[in-house]
């Protein structure tokens, strides 16, 4: 080893590269040190030296730190400073700049992001379990398709760890609990609709498999997007129209007297043109429309039954969901 090598952080990130700073008796320089205590006054003002001197920000030791009012804003920059893999464990970062800030794979466990400004951040695979968000202003934030906590439960889920998957889930829901709260405390409710139906699928995933509350979940769920997803009414219905057209089309309706279905007998435009009578009998019965120029018969009464109940209910779910989404 060089004398060089040997008086600069030995400390290497996910990419293969070498922090330059000089190193303590640890070999680890000041901020990727994890023995240091970082709880000093002037901690932020020496953070923010250390990253503009375009110092090696990936995977420092920030536990406990004092960073109150810190400015970490890279201007003149498209790109944020980059704290992959940082860890900053119950640190004091009340009141701080961080747009734009790269927090990918970071440890905020129980950071006090009071106030902060965190537009555009990036959280993916963050750990923001128990982080406060008191006043923290959101907007943009990314924090991916799956939060580090919900991997984790899945791929413990995968191995039969059952236990362990649903503590994972527990803290997933209380993640996406409170970055919901935050969201709605700032009127950011497109933000805040997502993370609903996160919070309500771990709850789920909480319940035994053939529990009735999970299946009532998933139902509403699938019918609904937990009340944010009209669209998913609308695809339901349809659904619903088509299969009871399916129905009507093999077991017969009524019209002007005369029984109708399909037959092999009959020809391939008649078949069609029933199969179109079909639809529109099943679209009026969906709505409850009730025009009386077709009559179910036998085993189409029974269908027709349900899809008049389901129309009802399902027309009145898309009116509450819609006006929901529209009034915010």
């Amino acid at each position: 080893m060089s004398d060089h090598q040997a008086q600069t952080c030995r400390y290497l990130n996910h990419l293969g590269e070498r922090c330059h700073a000089p190193s303590l008796e640890s070999e680890f320089c000041y901020w990727h040190d994890c023995t240091v205590d970082k709880s000093d006054p002037d901690t932020a003002e020496k953070l923010e030296a250390y990253a503009r001197r375009g110092g090696m920000m990936h995977g420092i030791f920030l536990q406990h730190a004092n960073l109150e009012n810190l400015n970490l804003v890279n201007h003149g920059s498209s790109k944020g400073f980059d704290l992959t893999g940082a860890d900053l464990y119950r640190a004091n970062l009340r009141g701080a700049h961080l747009f734009n800030i790269v927090l990918i794979r970071a440890s905020l466990m129980k950071t006090d992001l009071s106030h902060a400004n965190l537009h555009c951040a990036h959280l993916e695979e963050c750990n923001l379990l128990g982080v406060k968000l008191h006043g923290a202003k959101i907007e943009h934030i990314k924090t991916g398709k799956t939060i580090l906590q919900e991997s984790a439960a899945k791929n413990s889920q995968a191995q039969e760890e059952y236990k362990e998957a649903s503590d994972y889930y527990e803290q997933a829901e209380e993640i996406y609990r409170n970055l919901r709260k935050t969201s709605e405390s700032q009127g950011l409710f497109t933000l805040a609709g997502p993370y609903l139906r996160k919070e309500l699928t771990m709850r789920r995933y909480q319940d035994p498999l053939y529990s009735a509350n999970r299946l009532y979940s998933k139902i509403v769920d699938l019918f609904c997007g937990y009340g944010e997803d009209p669209l998913r009414v609308v695809l339901f219905s349809w659904v619903i129209i088509l299969a009871s057209s399916f129905f009507y089309y093999l077991f017969g309706l009524r019209f002007a007297g005369e029984y109708q279905a399909f037959s092999l007998q009959s020809s391939l435009e008649d078949n069609v043109i029933f199969f179109f009578e079909c639809l529109y009998y099943s679209v009026v019965t969906f709505t409850t429309l009730g025009y009386g120029d077709f009559i179910p018969v036998g085993f189409s009464r029974l269908v027709a039954a349900l899809e008049a109940f389901t129309g009802s209910f399902t027309l009145a779910l898309f009116v509450v969901v819609f006006v929901k989404k529209m009034t915010r």
